[in-house]
């Protein structure tokens, strides 16, 4: 079975939605579950810290008890919790915490708020000092200062409250202590608790409670039985007067309860969307992470099959940037090492094609020189035999020109090989010079009389006047037109016409010679340039020549840059060869010879 392949995109998308959604559901587990907790640890820790610095500050007030429910009042408000003092019998203090003292007819007055008749709703908000407020209450003594309120507004109400057997007062307010906004739920209803509930449940944990060390704190949770409400009790114990007191403070953890619930709901449905978002985020984040990744590999993968035409096009100031650049330095590199390694393996099978043609070439010209010099040596053994004989006189005279002759051919091999070698070991250097080629044709032409006589064979030359010099090595040329004509007259018809004809071609002059004679196979024109190759190997003795006088011909035209050849015409063999002319050279390269 074929594993599926997964590529990177896939990968980075699959995590990186798996991680972020681990995450998401690890928050809401989190707030499910220990949301609460922290809650309440850092609301005790408030309360601890509040109620710490409180025995310091109730030590320090006169014995005055609107100073104390002043003192009160302003903790509740700033820890948000239900404030009690009891004694070390566990007896709670009274204090009214909440009050308006107000200013009428020049004479102060306080209105003490009650926990237990009161709501959060019965008071005008955003009560100020300075505020001009309408109390409708009954006075509790007889100096009509203490007044229990029983509607409080801002403007007077239509009503007569004498019917009601209250007495209405309107002043402004010189001073309050009311619960802050701040505070959850109905402040009052929670003060009131105090009394009426946590009072028996204090009683219940006497025991505990009174073998707290001073400065010491203990926290418990209590349940509201009516409302179901839970609380959160923190108790101190502290010195006062040489007796044992305790601040109790109640903090109400519905709000938290409820945020937890809410939450609880609110991610019911936002769950889905969020999955969704998280998707599209995931594939987005995904694809713009491994995007310069998988055009690195794209890259890498071209590499890998030697492809160094497309470079990575990653410009970005990062690791990915800094990979990129590296990756198409490398390409770089790599390409050029290759192309120098191409260019050495074809330079090394030149080479090795090169050693194994001149290794040929050495065994050919062993087996030819072994041929060449095989017959005239037979034949100077044959007729030195004879001599030893001691022929008849009148062929001994034969004999020995036979011997010269063979020996003279020898000694042409012999040098001509010997010229050979030297053009293929490159130890030949031209001297080139300005010169006429006419001249050098007509001497040529004028030492080879004898033998186009003895052939009966015409030579028609045919140089135009308006052929300049040429730049070249003139004893190399006039040894190209010996060998050439030479060859022309062996493999001439008796009885026919050799031309010699010289033409302008551009910046150079075109040398032809041409006779009349047996064709050259098409196949073999161009191995005629080859040291001791004969077209007819049956009559090579016959016509003379040694069979390297055209190889010979051939490294002296390459060193001239010459363009040559032979071809077949209506009637016989044309060889050609081209010079440049002297004003058209490119400089003087005058050299030596290494003999």
């Amino acid at each position: 079975m074929k594993r599926l392949r997964l590529n990177v995109v896939t990968k980075l998308f699959a995590a990186t939605f798996v991680f972020v959604f681990l995450l998401y559901a690890l928050i809401l587990i989190g707030e499910k579950f220990f949301f609460e907790r922290f809650y309440l640890n850092a609301k005790v820790s408030e309360l601890s810290q509040a109620m710490a610095s409180f025995p310091d500050e109730y030590a320090k007030l006169p014995p005055d008890k609107h100073k104390l429910d002043k003192l009160v009042g302003t903790l509740m408000n700033r820890t948000d919790a239900s404030i009690a003092i009891v004694d070390e019998q566990l007896r709670p203090l009274n204090l009214t915490p909440y009050f308006l003292e107000i200013k009428a007819a020049n004479k102060n007055q306080v209105i003490t708020l009650p926990l237990k008749e009161m709501k959060s709703t019965d008071l005008p908000e955003g009560l100020r000092v300075g505020d001009t407020i309408t109390i409708d209450g009954i006075y509790m003594d007889e100096n009509n200062r203490n007044m229990k309120p029983i509607r409080i507004a801002r403007q007077s109400p239509s009503t007569n409250v004498s019917e009601n057997g209250l007495t209405r007062v309107t002043a402004v307010i010189s001073e309050l202590m009311l619960p802050s906004q701040r505070r959850a739920h109905n402040p009052f209803y929670q003060d009131s608790l105090v009394a009426d509930q946590i009072g028996p449940w204090l009683t219940q944990q006497y025991d505990e409670i009174t073998q707290m060390k001073s400065g010491s704190f203990i926290q418990r949770k209590w349940t509201d039985p009516w409302s179901g409400v839970n609380y959160a009790i923190v108790i101190h114990r502290f010195s006062y007067q040489g007796g044992a007191n305790y601040i109790l403070a109640v903090t109400t953890l519905q709000p938290v309860s409820d945020a937890v619930s809410m939450l609880t709901s609110y991610s019911l449905y936002a769950t889905p969307v969020i999955l969704v978002i998280l998707l599209l985020l995931s594939f987005v984040f995904s694809k713009i992470i491994t995007k310069p990744l998988v055009t690195l590999s794209h890259s890498a993968s071209r590499m890998a099959n030697l492809d160094f035409t497309e470079l990575a096009s990653i410009h970005s100031q990062d690791e990915f940037g800094e990979l990129s650049r590296h990756l198409n330095t490398l390409a770089g590199k790599l390409d050029q090492t290759l192309k120098e390694l191409t260019n050495a393996n074809v330079t090394l099978r030149e080479d090795l094609a090169h050693k194994e043609k001149m290794e040929q070439l050495r065994k050919e010209l062993i087996a030819n020189i072994s041929h060449e010099l095989k017959t005239p040596l037979g034949i100077v053994k044959g007729f030195a035999e004879g001599l030893k004989d001691d022929v008849a006189h009148e062929k001994r005279e034969r004999y020995m020109d036979v011997i010269l002759s063979e020996v003279d051919k020898m000694n042409e091999l012999i040098m001509d090989m010997l010229e050979l070698s030297k053009f293929e070991a490159k130890a030949i250097l031209l001297r080139r010079q300005s010169f006429p080629v006419s001249e050098i044709i007509d001497r040529v032409a004028a030492s080879f009389q004898l033998q186009l006589a003895n052939k009966q064979v015409r030579l028609w030359l045919s140089l135009p006047e308006e052929i300049n010099n040429v730049w070249a090595d003139p004893r190399r040329i006039e040894q190209v037109i010996v060998n050439l004509l030479g060859n022309a007259v062996r493999h001439a018809n008796p009885s026919s016409e050799i031309r010699i004809t010289g033409t302008r071609e551009r910046e150079c002059i075109r040398l032809r010679i041409e006779n009349e004679g047996a064709h050259i196979p098409d196949d073999q024109l161009t191995r005629i340039w080859e040291q001791f190759y004969r077209v007819d190997s049956s009559r090579w003795r016959k016509s003379g020549g040694t069979g390297l006088g055209l190889a010979i011909c051939k490294h002296i035209l390459d060193l001239h840059g010459s363009d040559y050849g032979a071809e077949n015409t209506v009637n016989g063999v044309a060889f050609f060869f081209t010079l440049v002319e002297n004003e058209n050279k490119g400089g003087n390269d005058n050299g030596s010879e290494k003999e």
